[in-house]
């Protein structure tokens, strides 16, 4: 399994506008919402904060992997983002994130969101990926140095 079988050009938002958490996740959610009819975006919503309420999911050094399960998804979908600006996400070290990975994933593929989220994990652990993927230009920069790690 690679990450890159679950990117997609259109789910990388390299300008993220929102200024709190539930404005991310729910920026987050739009594409997801728009290419996936079944998809209630506040349904998806609802359940990101949920999670959100069981601990942070901002990870450090900028970080955040929002993740949760829909039963509505008929396959996992991850969508990246990018905040130039940064946004308060309660992250364990208390940093403003400005690069966040959504998971979202369908009720039955536990193993496989779990396997996931470790990938994603790792690549963000590398701390000249953060660089590369903070210092791209535009959509497309972001998604050169997605395919180039992923």
């Amino acid at each position: 399994m690679r990450l890159g079988e679950f990117l997609r050009r259109d789910f990388v938002l390299d300008d993220l506008k929102a200024s709190d958490k539930p404005e991310v996740l729910a920026e987050l959610v739009a594409p997801v919402a728009k290419a996936f009819a079944d998809v209630d975006p506040k349904k998806a919503l609802r359940v990101l904060l949920d999670r959100e309420n069981l601990g942070t999911t901002g990870i450090g050094d900028g970080v955040a992997i929002p993740h949760g399960k829909m039963d509505s998804l008929g396959e996992i979908v991850i969508v990246v983002g990018r905040s130039k600006s940064g946004v308060d996400f309660e992250a364990l070290d208390h940093k403003r994130c400005r690069i966040f990975f959504l998971v979202l994933a369908p009720e039955h593929v536990a193993g496989m969101h779990l396997r996931i989220l470790a990938q994603i994990s790792r690549l963000l652990s590398d701390e000249g990926f953060r660089e590369s993927f903070l210092e791209a230009q535009d959509q497309d920069g972001l998604w050169r140095v997605l395919a180039s790690h992923s």
